[in-house]
């Protein structure tokens, strides 16, 4: 008996036809600065404008959505799970002022279905070309027995630059400045393993209509992550540090951001009906909804007092809502958020009460 490559499961040809779909839309992501096609061994990247640098420091970030992707596929959904990717990536690095170079990515899969693949690889493409970010390279693998037929994950990794005087971050931040928050299009990317039990234990399907959202509760979740890139580089000359609010909530990821002595005092805001929704559902407890999902922030800017109001409007003009959320404050030594993610810094305490949950 022979056995061949495509009766282990594998098959060459369908990942063939999956480039072909794709590969339009990766090139229209392609600066005059990329070398070469798509196609290659390695993606190739004229880097010389980093001559300019006087002392460049490449940032990195790589990560994937988490269990959003069983959303996407029980909905037959693939095309939005790409910002989803890009959003969590890139917007990692722009926390210090790196402007992103280039982005790539990995699919792994039960089965290469050609359509699906290149489905998610242009939605990938399509908010990276939103940002002026070359898709530079990616992979997908077939791994049959390992992942269901209609089962996938996406990771992706991205790579930028930032002037070394320019670094944005907690040494920069002082007693007064302003704390901005910029507000997020929905659940972003975190948080879905408790909205999925959620769902589960009350047994909703994704094709639950919810009046309070006006739409079913999967076109809500499936809303892709808000793309941050454009704004927070505009302003970052202005800025001195961000906070991409991932996962851990907004306490925990603003904490990394503060340096020791000073404390983020943020009033509690107005929270978009989703949060709600998968509270009283699940009975989540409001602790734990704030230490997992982002509860209607995506980013935080922390400013100069004296540039909060134009930075506000500028966020705005640029369609992202963004209003004054806090002010940075000497740590009082009081019950705090301290220390997070391994980094041991400075203090975020919460105040009042949210509107809405």
């Amino acid at each position: 008996m022979k056995i061949t490559y495509s009766q282990a499961g594998v098959d060459t040809q369908a990942g063939d036809r999956a480039v072909e779909l794709m590969k339009s839309a990766i090139t229209n992501t392609h600066s005059t600065n990329v070398v070469g096609g798509v196609g290659g061994f390695a993606g190739l990247l004229d880097a010389s404008e980093l001559l300019a640098y006087k002392k460049p420091l490449l940032a990195t970030s790589t990560d994937g959505v988490g269990t959003k992707v069983a959303i996407a596929q029980a909905l037959d959904i693939h095309d939005t799970i790409g910002q989803d990717l890009v959003g969590m990536v890139v917007d990692d690095i722009v926390v210090v002022g790196a402007k992103p170079l280039l982005m790539t990515d990995y699919i792994a899969c039960g089965k290469v279905v050609p359509e699906r693949i290149a489905d998610i690889v242009r939605g990938i493409a399509t908010a990276c070309a939103s940002i002026n970010t070359p898709l530079l390279g990616g992979e997908t693998a077939e791994h049959p027995g390992l992942l269901g037929e209609d089962e996938y994950d996406v990771a992706g990794a991205v790579t930028g630059v930032v002037e070394a005087d320019a670094v944005l971050g907690p040494e920069r931040v002082r007693e007064g400045d302003v704390v901005i928050a910029m507000a997020s299009s929905g659940i972003h990317s975190n948080g879905y393993s408790l909205v999925r039990k959620v769902l589960e234990v009350a047994g909703w399907g994704y094709e639950k209509q919810v009046d309070d959202l006006g739409k079913t509760i999967g076109e809500e979740l499936l809303i892709p992550t808000r793309l941050y890139t454009n704004v927070c580089l505009d302003l970052a000359d202005r800025v001195r540090a961000y906070c991409h609010v991932t996962g851990g909530g907004l306490a925990a990821n603003l904490a990394r951001v503060m340096p020791k002595g000073l404390l983020a005092e943020v009033s509690r805001w107005d929270v978009p009906p989703v949060f709600k929704v998968i509270k009283d559902l699940g009975g989540v407890p409001t602790e734990d909804l704030e230490g997992t999902l982002n509860l209607g922030v995506g980013m935080l800017a922390i400013v100069p007092a004296e540039h909060a109001d134009a930075t506000i409007q500028a966020t705005n003009a640029a369609g992202i809502p963004a209003w004054e959320a806090g002010r940075v404050v000497v740590d009082d030594g009081g019950d705090a958020v301290r220390g997070a993610k391994g980094v041991d810094g400075g203090a975020v305490r919460l105040t009042g009460n949210y509107t809405g949950l």
